[in-house]
C-alpha cells in the first residue's frame, strides 16, 4: 500500500475542466479482510488485468499489470517466494515491490538482463483506507494529489468508531458500473423492486427529488419528504465521481442511517459493487443483533437483495444501447416525474464530462438467468467469511454422513444380535439417523444459498 498524503488536492478525473477521465481516480478493489497475504490475487480494473500481492519486505499491498515481461504469463498464477518477491509461474523471474526484476534463473551468473527496463513490471499506486484497498490506474504522479473517495463515517483501522456499527458486502455484478449507479441513485424503485426483502409496495408515494449542487466532482441532492411516506424525514444524496454515492438520513426510529455504494468498473457490462451500511442507533439493542449475526449469513440476505433487480438491469442496459446508448438517454427513457431527477442528473453528468469508462465498446451477449444468479463465483469464493462457511458446511456434511452411517450400522447390528434388549438402542440409532438426515439437508440448503440465487424474487412471492 502507498501511504497517500493528499497535499495540494485536485479533483479526480484529470486536469481538463470539461472532461472527467475515469482512469484518473482511486477505485476500491477489495476489502482488506478478504485478501490473502500468502497468495497473489487477480483483479480486472477498467479492462486492465492486475495482480494484487502483499510485499512483506515493505509491508505494503502492491498492484502490478498481470503479465510477466518475459513471455506474458499471468503473474497471478505464480507465487510469493520465500524472500517475499513475486515470482512468475512460467520461468521463475522474480519482482520487487517497485516492479523491478530481481532475478532471471536462466541467465549466466555474470549476466545482468534483469537490470533492463524491459524486465520490469508496471506498478500502480495503492492505498488502504476505511478497510478497503484502493488502486489508482492513472498517471502515478497524480495519485498523491487526488482524493480517495471515502464515506462520512469516523473510522479507526478500518472499523467504525464506538457508537457506529457497519455492515459490509461486495459482489461482482453482470452489468455496468454506470447502470449500478443509475439504479442506486433512484430511491423510488425500492418499494416495488425490493418488495418483500427491504421494501414494501404500501410505502410507495410521490417522490420529489432536487439537485442542490452539480459540477465535475459529482453532485448532491435531497428528498425533502424522505422514504416511507415521509415518516423518516429528509434524505440527502451525494455522488462523488466517478464511483461513490450514498443516501443519508437521521430519524428518531433508526438514528443515523447511511446507504453507501461503490461501483468499480471491471469490464464493459461488469462491475464490482461494495455496499456499506453504517448505522448509529439510539439504542444498543439493534447494534447487538447486527454484530451477533454471522457475516456470511448477512451476505446471503445481501445477495438476495442485489438479485431483486439483477436480471432486468442486465437486459435494460442492452436495450438502452440498442436505443442509441447513454448519449441518447433522454429519448430512450421517458422521465416525466421528479422521482427520476437523480437518474437524469447522473446521465447528463456522464455526457457533459465524457465520463464513460468504456467509450465505443458494446455489451457482450446477454447471459442466461442461471449465470446471472451465480453467487459462488461472483461472491462466495472471494469472501473470507462466506468461503470459510462454505468449507465448514461441506466438512459438516461429511461428518454427518459418517455419524449417520455408524448409527445405521449400529441399528442393524443391535437388531440382529440384541433380541429384546435391542429396542432402545435401535430407537436411539434411528433417531440419530433421522436427525442426521435433517442436519445434512439443512447444510445443503445453506450451501445452495451460497452457490446461487432464487429465480423467483421476493416481490413475486408475496
Amino acid at each position: 500500500m502507498t501511504t497517500v498524503v493528499l497535499a495540494d488536492r485536485v479533483t479526480a478525473g484529470g486536469d481538463e475542466p470539461t472532461r472527467f477521465d475515469p482512469i484518473e481516480s482511486w477505485y476500491p478493489v477489495f476489502y482488506i479482510e478478504d485478501l490473502n497475504k500468502l497468495n497473489p490475487t487477480p483483479f480486472t480494473l477498467l479492462d486492465r488485468d492486475l495482480v494484487i500481492w502483499w510485499d512483506s519486505q515493505a509491508q505494503e499491498w502492491r498492484a502490478f499489470d498481470d503479465r510477466c515481461p518475459h513471455r506474458l504469463a499471468r503473474l497471478s498464477e505464480g507465487r510469493i517466494a520465500e524472500d517475499g518477491l513475486l515470482e512468475c509461474p512460467y520461468h521463475g523471474w522474480a519482482f520487487t515491490g517497485s516492479g523491478t526484476c530481481d532475478r532471471i534463473p536462466q541467465q549466466l551468473p555474470d549476466a545482468k538482463a534483469e537490470t533492463s527496463r524491459r524486465a520490469c513490471v508496471k506498478s500502480l499506486p495503492t492505498a488502504v483506507d476505511q478497510g478497503l484497498l484502493f488502486i489508482y490506474p492513472g498517471t502515478p504522479t497524480k495519485a498523491t494529489q487526488t482524493p480517495i473517495p471515502l464515506i462520512p463515517v469516523p473510522m479507526v483501522e478500518g472499523q467504525p468508531k464506538e457508537g457506529w456499527v457497519m455492515l459490509n458486502t461486495f459482489r461482482d455484478l453482470p452489468y455496468d458500473a454506470l447502470t449500478l449507479l443509475e439504479n442506486v441513485l433512484d430511491p423510488s424503485h425500492l418499494p416495488y423492486t425490493h418488495h418483500g426483502s427491504v421494501g414494501k409496495r404500501s410505502n410507495s408515494s410521490p417522490v420529489e427529488l432536487a439537485v442542490t449542487r452539480s459540477d465535475k466532482s459529482g453532485f448532491t441532492g435531497t428528498w425533502a419528504d424522505g422514504p416511507r411516506k415521509g415518516t423518516l424525514g429528509r434524505q440527502n444524496t451525494t455522488f462523488i465521481a466517478p464511483c461513490l454515492m450514498w443516501h443519508a438520513l437521521t430519524s428518531k426510529q433508526l438514528g443515523e442511517t447511511i446507504t453507501v455504494v461503490y461501483a468499480t468498473p471491471t469490464r464493459k457490462g461488469e462491475c464490482r459493487v461494495f455496499a456499506r451500511f453504517p448505522f448509529k442507533f439510539g439504542s444498543k439493542i439493534p447494534a447487538f443483533f447486527i454484530k451477533a449475526t454471522p457475516q456470511w449469513y448477512s451476505h446471503i440476505n445481501n445477495n438476495a437483495i442485489l438479485e431483486d433487480d439483477q436480471i432486468f438491469l442486465h437486459h435494460q442496459e442492452r436495450y438502452l444501447e440498442q436505443s442509441g446508448g447513454g448519449k441518447n438517454f433522454s429519448q430512450a427513457f421517458y422521465l416525466p416525474t421528479k422521482a427520476d431527477t437523480f437518474v437524469f442528473e447522473y446521465r447528463q453528468w456522464l455526457n457533459d464530462y465524457q465520463a464513460d469508462p468504456f467509450p465505443g465498446q458494446t455489451f457482450p451477449p446477454a447471459l442466461p438467468p442461471e449465470q446471472l444468479l451465480d453467487r459462488y463465483h461472483s461472491h462466495t469464493k472471494n469472501c473470507h467469511s462466506c468461503s470459510k462457511a462454505y468449507q465448514n458446511l461441506k466438512t459438516a456434511q461429511r461428518a454427518i454422513v459418517i455419524i449417520t452411517l455408524i448409527a445405521w450400522m449400529g441399528t442393524t447390528i443391535f437388531t440382529l444380535v440384541g433380541g429384546e434388549n435391542a429396542l432402545i438402542p435401535a430407537l436411539i440409532s434411528i433417531g440419530i439417523v433421522g436427525s442426521g438426515s435433517i442436519a445434512w439437508w439443512s447444510c445443503d440448503r445453506l450451501l445452495m444459498r451460497l452457490e446461487r440465487g432464487d429465480r423467483i424474487p421476493a416481490r413475486n412471492r408475496k
